[in-house]
């Protein structure tokens, strides 16, 4: 790894035009990117242990550029099951959102069918990457779980990034684990331990009453924190459901394959009948990002970055592979 990390012109220039929100829902304090257009129904991203809302910045510039409405969320700091599904639906219902498409990888895929077992009338379809269905095996792995709360944050940093397989990588495999360990050095002592709760926390998923024919598995098959036996647990538990396998990517194909994750995103989501709305995409207002927030979050999104619409984002949309 890198021991200077220099941001990528894209995801700088991402910065400059979507505005960060942050609004507090009781104790909590979410953390939040929303773009696209408002009338489309969200496909909501959640990150894995080591990511944060920003991991997600290729598929919102790609996806709103498309007529889809993206919003990626960073995990709070909750400390059991149970608290992240009650403070996730009242995240929902403080943004005005009520069903959903989720996009979760590793961790973020374990909370997303955890939140469609116990919503499910919230949830209208997954896409699961690299992800499981149980947390036993990283608790075994684990002998200091029980104390994962009062660690140090040097040693919850050191245990999150030696689960990252540290090169030697192609360049755009190790771009990507770069960019994932400088979120991780920005989380506090809490999200780690919050984070790392959650993933050894005892907790299964039980069957879902949403239909496989509504999810879609994508993995990487070069490899993966994920033990493969863990993975192909999640493809038995969803016989029905649409496989979209990635040669390579690691870890973090969201930022290493953004072009063939794009792709299988909208595949699926053209899939279980979301329409997305380009010609919405000119008309969006410049002073409606989406999202909930205050006028103390309106200041902050100023701090962050000039509040701008969909139709700014001029990424080269050459590179991206279309359906």
């Amino acid at each position: 790894m890198k021991s200077v990390f220099s941001a990528p012109g894209d995801y700088v220039y991402f910065k400059s035009q979507v505005p960060l929100h942050k609004i507090p829902i009781g104790t909590k304090q979410w953390r939040y990117y929303d773009f696209g257009p408002k009338v489309v129904p969200p496909l909501i991203c959640l990150p894995g242990t080591a990511g944060t809302a920003d991991v997600y910045y290729k598929q919102i510039m790609s996806l709103s550029m498309k007529g889809y409405r993206v919003i990626s969320v960073d995990i709070p700091c909750v400390w059991n099951h149970q608290e992240w599904i009650q403070s996730f639906e009242k995240f929902l219902d403080a943004i005005d959102v009520h069903h959903i498409h989720m996009y979760g990888t590793s961790l973020g895929g374990f909370l997303a069918q955890l939140f469609a077992q116990h919503r499910p009338r919230r949830v209208k379809s997954l896409i699961l990457s690299n992800t499981f269905l149980e947390t036993r095996t990283f608790a075994a792995a684990m002998p200091w779980a029980p104390i994962v709360g009062w660690a140090p944050s040097f040693l919850l940093k050191r245990y999150i990034l030696t689960g990252i397989r540290d090169g030697p990588h192609e360049p755009f495999i190790a771009d990507s684990v770069d960019f994932v360990v400088s979120q991780v050095e920005a989380l506090s002592r809490d999200d780690l331990a919050s984070r790392l709760t959650l993933t050894v926390d005892n907790a299964s998923v039980k069957p879902l009453l949403l239909s496989d024919s509504l999810i879609t598995i994508m993995d990487t098959n070069d490899y993966s924190s994920i033990p493969q036996e863990l993975k192909d647990q999640l493809g038995e538990r969803y016989p029905g459901s649409r496989r979209a396998y990635l040669k390579t990517g690691g870890d973090f194909p969201f930022l290493s394959r953004p072009d063939e994750v794009n792709l299988h995103l909208q595949l699926h989501l053209r899939r279980v009948g979301l329409e997305a709305h380009p010609e919405l995409v000119q008309s969006i207002p410049k002073d409606d990002t989406g999202g909930s927030h205050s006028k103390e979050n309106d200041e902050k999104d100023d701090e962050d970055g000039p509040k701008d619409n969909g139709a700014t984002l001029k990424v080269t949309e050459e590179s991206q592979s279309s359906p």
